[in-house]
């Protein structure tokens, strides 16, 4: 497999990144048409931490970490790793060490379609991570990849410079030219929830605020008290 290592490609705008981190991953997905989400196995080995940084991607060889390491001198402040590989694999492409390297270059977290190991570490340096895998199986360096070219994890492409958001919820990705209208849109369905949540705070349910009841109406759906639905006397 040969490949190649694409350097500085275009990045979303910093100032969309920290609106976009303002926001939940549900709330982004909802945002941009329930578009965007990586798989629910993507999983967060920490909890509680939310990032948003712009993607340094790797495409690597099943079972060979060779192209992190030449991802890693592509990554700068603000950025995420996003990491995956050419079929199925669950080995632990990435630890303590690899987060180590980007820590100190400013990174702000790593997501694998593959697996992870090392887990305990990146917890106690606080390195967030999110994986497919918890897997201490190790790698070999021996595989031409690519870095910093369009892959796809779950279906969903990611660019470099496109904006990874992650939090308990999982991954979405918003790509670079959508940031500023999606942090927008955000902004807008979290007023409208808010208002909604007090709503609901204030009693109000939820079939008479969404106008439900017309909708199981349509839907042939009934209310019967206990008596007239079992037939019983109580």
């Amino acid at each position: 497999m040969s490949g190649v290592i694409v350097t500085d490609p275009p990045k979303a705008d910093p100032r969309d990144v920290e609106a976009l981190a303002g926001f939940g991953v549900a709330t982004v997905s909802e945002a941009m048409g329930r578009t965007g989400l990586l798989g629910p196995e993507i999983r967060p080995v920490q909890h509680g931490v939310r990032v948003a940084g712009t993607a340094v991607t790797v495409l690597s060889w099943p079972g060979d970490n060779l192209m992190i390491h030449a991802a890693v001198e592509q990554c700068a402040e603000g950025d995420i790793l996003v990491v995956t590989t050419t079929s199925p694999c669950t080995d632990g492409l990435f630890g303590e060490l690899f987060a180590t390297a980007l820590q100190r270059r400013g990174v702000r977290g790593a997501v694998l379609g593959t697996g992870i190991r090392d887990t305990r570490e990146l917890r106690d340096m606080g390195f967030a991570a999110w994986s497919r895998a918890v897997c201490a199986q190790g790698t070999v360096k021996a595989t031409g990849g690519s870095v910093n070219v369009p892959i796809a994890i779950d279906g969903q492409v990611i660019r470099p410079g496109d904006v990874i958001l992650a939090d308990d919820d999982g991954v979405v990705v918003v790509p670079r030219e959508r940031a500023r209208e999606t942090a927008e849109r955000s902004e807008a369905r979290e007023a409208k929830e808010a208002a909604t949540r007090a709503a609901f705070l204030d009693g109000q349910l939820g079939l008479d605020r969404y106008g439900l009841r017309d909708t199981l109406k349509r839907l042939g759906v009934e209310y019967r008290t206990y008596e007239e639905y079992t037939g019983e006397v109580s």
